[in-house]
């Protein structure tokens, strides 16, 4: 079995500009996304903006649900704390100076 070199360059240029596009593409987690963030809007939509949280945690006291997500990216760190499902406070912050 031989292998066409043409064909093998095509593929790896495909590939290249794949991961161009992707890398391009950058994190979900950024001032502009956050700015987005809506009190009482549903967790839904949020993971729908920023795609699957980095941490969570849940608690349940006397019939509330609350919840606390939490995005780590290259350009900060967006927490969210929501109640019931909906959001009720949010916060972000950049990342801090490296030396």
């Amino acid at each position: 079995m031989t292998t066409n070199p043409l064909r093998t360059c095509h593929v790896v240029i495909a590939l290249f500009l794949m991961l161009f596009i992707l890398a391009a593409c950058g994190s979900k987690v950024n001032e502009s996304n956050y700015g987005k963030i809506e009190i009482d809007m549903t967790e839904e939509k949020v993971k729908s903006l920023l795609g699957a949280p980095t941490e969570l945690s849940n608690i349940n006291v006397a019939g509330l649900s609350g919840t606390s997500l939490k995005w780590v990216g290259k350009d900060g760190t967006i927490n969210v704390q929501f109640l019931n499902g909906k959001v009720k406070a949010k916060a972000f912050s950049k990342p801090s100076a490296q030396k």
